[in-house]
């Protein structure tokens, strides 16, 4: 009876890591090579700091930080929103801002410091050497990410990574950081989208 026992003992516990194992196996497709908007323009977020230049007006020109409430305040113009915005919209609504005490005003905003709104920044999770945050940048790709955060640690499965893609509503695709980075194989570089979550787990060996 109790070999038996050690027996059924000893089958539960094969199943269950064949399972295991099983699932740790399982693959999501692999991420497109190409993701990068050639239209896309970059959205001001919490954090950014902006040179505002207003023409003929140095007293009214300053750099200013977005605060967390995305808002900016310059001399004349109070708790303007500016998250959310890119820089040529921003500046119309200064300039709108602005004509009610002077004539005709001409505004240019430079983002400076770059942050970027929380929808669109980078996040990297798990066996990173450094995990972070990082802004958003037109034609980022993987390899850049992983050059931003140190690679990966000794304990990283780099080949079961994946991406989440919040742009296309949480869809995950695998992508091979131990072929990219171990091996030199260009073609497990990939492109980055705004938003996108990196997620490296820990190998089980």
């Amino acid at each position: 009876m109790t070999r038996n026992m050690s027996s059924l003992g000893a089958m539960l516990f094969a199943t269950a890591l064949s399972l295991l194992l099983g699932a740790c196996a399982t693959q999501y497709p692999p991420a497109p090579s190409g993701a990068a908007s050639t239209d896309y323009n970059y959205i001001i977020g919490a954090g950014d700091a902006l040179n505002i230049v207003v023409w003929r007006n140095p007293e009214l020109s300053m750099t200013v930080p977005v605060r967390p409430d995305g808002k900016i305040t310059t001399p004349l113009v109070e708790d303007l929103p500016a998250m959310g915005k890119d820089a040529s919209t921003l500046a119309r609504d200064i300039e709108k801002a602005l004509a009610k005490y002077i004539r005709d005003p001409i505004v240019t905003v430079v983002v400076t410091g770059f942050v970027g709104p929380y929808s669109e920044q980078i996040r990297v999770v798990g066996e990173a050497a450094k995990p972070q945050i990082l802004p958003y940048k037109q034609k980022m790709s993987l390899l850049d990410v992983m050059i931003a955060v140190g690679g990966i640690t000794d304990f990283a499965d780099g080949n079961k990574a994946s991406i989440l893609r919040t742009a296309e509503g949480g869809k995950q695709y695998s992508v091979r950081l131990k072929d990219l980075l171990k091996r030199g194989d260009v073609s497990a570089n990939v492109d980055m989208r705004p938003g996108d979550v990196l997620i490296i787990p820990q190998g089980w060996f």
